[in-house]
């Protein structure tokens, strides 16, 4: 297809990102927040993700589905992406929020059922096709290749996936396709080995994307990124149905014609506290899996007009400093530090994310309406903390220890709970001088 039609097709098609449900796996992080709201890689949210590969692609039409504890996303969008009149072609990116209606009083039950809700706005705008998106995952896709082959296979539907090992399928949603990537089989997390044995990607596919006989068989799991033809998404969704996943896919591989689009490239569904920890540590290796330096697709987030970090002498290794930082004689190896982190003399942090702050407290209205005694914003002085989680607006005291070495794999305290051998500091939690954890 050329570069013309592969244009004009980008501009007749709607994006919808889906702003996440309750997200209980990646408790205590979305306890105040959705998931698409978590903060990633020092200066992000993960909703960053889908919007930029939006931009990037020239998606110009964004629709964005909130429900569960949408205050603070709502307010990172707003401040984030506006094209506002300096969009010449009336591009939008427009928040739809759970609602009640004549025809309707409930929440959101699923991905399916909050897209109907809302089918009503997306057939006002005038496009051919609708790509539905996770506000949680991290990625880089152009979706104008994704669409191009939608287009040029003839497909009614098209699904993203991603090659994994068969030691990965038992936790995912797995594709059957022929050779032409026709999907003919869906299985949501099969376990049984005959049927995964069945599902493998065929060896002449497996050749056309490069992979060699040594890398073992491969399956194809769902990104839970669908690009729908118009007509077919209003047919699709003239039903009860509530899930994407569950009901509509399996329902539309029996009916329609369904192909899958191999994504290559790196790919992480950010939906536990692991998976999140990981994501966010790898990124700091020499060569991260993950590229925020690519300036030919950046990942654009809030201007915050925060000033640069400041660094009083300090031993690091691998580490991200988000803006706005003060680090005073401190050991850092192989930690995430977020925006307006404070850290006192004498501590030493390892793999660890420090999400830092969303105020300075030397404010004059914030510094008045802290207690007496109360340590301050930040991680104190002579601290030890090694594989945590500090969520933002945390006060660490001096002298204080973190560290999941000899605990649970899952355990809940104050102020902090222990996830996949993660300790997580809860948001503007306060752990005094001298604590251990």
């Amino acid at each position: 297809m050329s570069a013309l039609t592969v244009h004009i097709a980008i501009r007749k098609t709607l994006a919808v990102i889906m702003g996440g449900g309750a997200g209980t796996r990646l408790f205590p992080l979305t306890k105040d927040r959705s998931k698409p709201a978590v903060p990633l890689a020092g200066k992000y949210r993960l909703v960053d993700i889908p919007i930029s590969n939006c931009i990037n692609s020239g998606l110009r039409q964004i629709y964005i589905l909130t429900q569960f504890n949408s205050t603070s996303l709502h307010r990172h969008i707003h401040a984030s992406f506006q094209f506002g009149g300096l969009n010449p072609d009336g591009g939008f990116i427009e928040i739809l929020a759970a609602q009640q209606t004549p025809e309707g009083s409930s929440w959101y039950q699923g991905t399916a059922d909050a897209v109907r809700q809302n089918l009503r706005y997306f057939l006002e705008v005038p496009v051919d096709h609708y790509i539905i998106l996770s506000g949680d995952q991290l990625y880089r896709m152009d979706y104008r290749d994704l669409l191009d082959q939608h287009i040029e296979s003839g497909a009614e539907l098209t699904i993203g996936t991603v090659p994994v090992h068969r030691e990965a399928v038992p936790s995912l949603g797995i594709m059957q396709s022929d050779a032409a990537r026709r999907i003919t089989r869906f299985e949501e997390k099969p376990k049984d080995p005959a049927v995964i044995d069945q599902l493998s990607i065929p060896a002449e596919l497996m050749a056309e994307l490069g992979r060699k006989p040594e890398d073992g068989a491969m399956f194809q799991a769902s990104m839970g990124i669908y690009v729908f033809n118009r007509q077919v998404l209003v047919d699709a969704l003239n039903n009860n149905l509530i899930d994407f996943g569950k009901h509509i896919i399996p329902a539309a591989i029996r009916e329609r014609k369904v192909h899958s689009y191999i994504f290559q490239g790196y790919w992480e569904d950010i939906g536990t506290i692991r998976a999140f920890f990981d994501a966010n540590l790898q990124l700091t290796d020499l060569i991260p899996p993950f590229n925020f330096f690519d300036s030919n697709a950046p990942i654009y987030t809030r201007p915050r007009l925060l000033p640069a970090s400041k660094v009083n002498t300090a031993s690091v290794r691998q580490t991200i400093f988000s803006d706005g930082c003060i680090v005073t004689d401190a050991f850092l190896d192989r930690c995430v530090i977020g925006i307006r982190s404070i850290i006192g003399a004498g501590t030493v942090i390892r793999e660890s994310v420090v999400m830092g702050a969303d105020f300075y407290e030397a404010d004059t209205h914030r510094y008045t309406a802290v207690p007496e005694g109360m340590p301050a914003i930040g991680i104190g002085r002579n601290c030890n903390i090694r594989r945590a989680i500090i969520d933002k607006n945390a006060r660490i005291g001096d002298g204080v220890v973190i560290s999941p070495e000899g605990k649970p794999e899952n355990f809940d305290g104050e102020n902090f709970h222990i996830r996949d051998g993660i300790v997580v500091v809860e948001k503007n939690a306060v752990i005094p001088s001298g604590t251990w954890i």
